[in-house]
């Protein structure tokens, strides 16, 4: 509640609206109008040197972020009352904060990456991959001719801003919208050497793929596939960049994607569960793509704010702990079998793939008759693909039990699509 303070004491409930609320909840709003934003006790006097505390904040800040921004004030926040913000030694002033720097840490940490860049969602995740994509490429090739182009695949889908819009494949999510940014190449998922051929073109900045393709109707790469882009990539000088924002987090029962192939990308982009449905998206990248960022190359208004990575951080202790991600593949492998038994009898599905805790279900026509009518039944679903992919990403604490009760919902709706 801290961190909304401010913003409840400029405008308290008013009396007559408090009246009309439960007496329980009128003491909770009491409590929180009332209750003080905790300030630290100054401990440093206002020199220009730093305290040892805020010293290791922001040497972790410039060893696991991007350099995109050129800090105006060496300064740590930690609260805020009114119009002050507080460091973490208690001054009043302008700076770094606690929470990104930390989330920063801990997903550098956890993955393959050297460094971090915070966004709002995960199509400008991917909008500033593209931008440090061909920013490399140019440092790369410092007397110009450097590549420019991009690879993607067939079912693909990076967000909807026109930068990765035009690395999108679905027709209808691009033809309100044209032209786009020239230079996007489609190849066909799966297929590595018609991929190979246009990497090896010479003209490619960066290969985006998703490792575990979500609304393409749940197509999952194989280990060949993804170790040919590295391989062709590194041939050819390009960047290999894996769109997570769906798949990753722990969503296949790892906490990469990657892992289960064992491919490394040079660039991740991740979004959507990180936050627990609080806007945050961010790049992932290996230092060489750091090292050709300069500041002001990019930026963000709200990426990174100190609430929503305090929200992130919560989300990755949950992840990390002991036993979660296997829970994950188990219940995924669970629900997989119960759905191929559930609905063996039914004409209609041609195949039940995925991996953890995201699975397709093919059908033979469009899903949504059966989709609407799961919906009318208290089971919430989503269609990928073509229309006729039921696309079943339930949360990751979810029970054995209500993935059954999900299962025979769905089993009986399936006769939506008779009609």
């Amino acid at each position: 509640m801290n961190s909304l303070q401010p913003f409840l004491t400029v405008a308290p409930v008013k009396p007559a609206a408090a009246a009309m609320l439960p007496s329980s909840r009128r003491a909770r709003v009491s409590a929180c109008l009332a209750t003080p934003v905790p300030v630290p006790a100054p401990t440093a006097a206002r020199t220009g040197e730093l305290s040892a505390a805020s010293r290791d904040v922001v040497e972790d800040e410039a060893r696991y972020m991007v350099g995109t921004y050129k800090r105006g004030a060496r300064v740590v926040f930690v609260a805020g009352r009114g119009c002050k913000l507080y460091d973490i030694d208690g001054r009043d002033n302008v700076g770094y904060t606690v929470p990104q720097v930390e989330l920063a840490k801990r997903l550098v940490q956890a993955s393959f990456a050297d460094r971090a860049f915070f966004a709002n969602s995960g199509t400008e995740a991917n909008e500033a991959a593209i931008k440090f994509a061909r920013k490399y490429q140019r440092v790369m090739c410092p007397d110009g001719d450097a590549p420019t182009e991009f690879v993607c695949f067939t079912n693909c889908f990076h967000g909807r801003t026109m930068g990765s819009l035009a690395l999108t494949s679905k027709v209808h999510y691009r033809e309100p919208f044209e032209p786009f940014m020239p230079g996007s190449t489609f190849v066909e998922y799966g297929n590595l050497e018609e991929a190979k051929k246009v990497i090896q073109s010479g003209k490619i900045a960066a290969v985006f793929v998703e490792p575990v393709q979500g609304d393409g109707g749940i197509h999952i790469a194989t280990n060949e596939f993804l170790q040919g882009l590295r391989d062709a990539c590194d041939e050819a000088g390009a960047l290999l960049v894996f769109d997570e924002v769906q798949c990753g987090l722990g969503r296949t029962g790892y906490l990469w994607a990657y892992e289960i192939f064992g491919v490394e990308p040079d660039m991740m982009s991740l979004a959507k569960p990180l936050a627990n449905g609080l806007p945050i998206g961010m790049v992932l990248v290996k230092e060489k793509i750091s090292a050709a960022i300069d500041y002001g190359d990019h930026g963000t208004t709200f990426g990174g704010s100190p609430f929503v990575c305090r929200a992130a951080l919560t989300v990755l202790d949950k992840i990390q702990k002991p036993g979660f991600l296997a829970a994950v593949s188990k219940k995924g492998e669970n629900f997989r079998q119960l759905l191929k038994t559930k609905l063996s009898g039914n004409s209609h599905v041609k195949e039940i793939r995925g991996i953890g805790l995201i699975v397709g279900i093919e059908l033979d026509v469009p899903a949504g008759p059966s989709v609407d009518a799961c919906l009318d039944a208290g089971v919430f679903l989503l269609t990928a693909g073509k229309g006729n992919v039921v696309r079943l990403v339930p949360p990751l604490i979810i029970s054995e039990k209500e993935l059954e009760q999900a299962a025979e919902v769905i089993r009986d709706c399936l006769s939506a699509l008779e009609s």
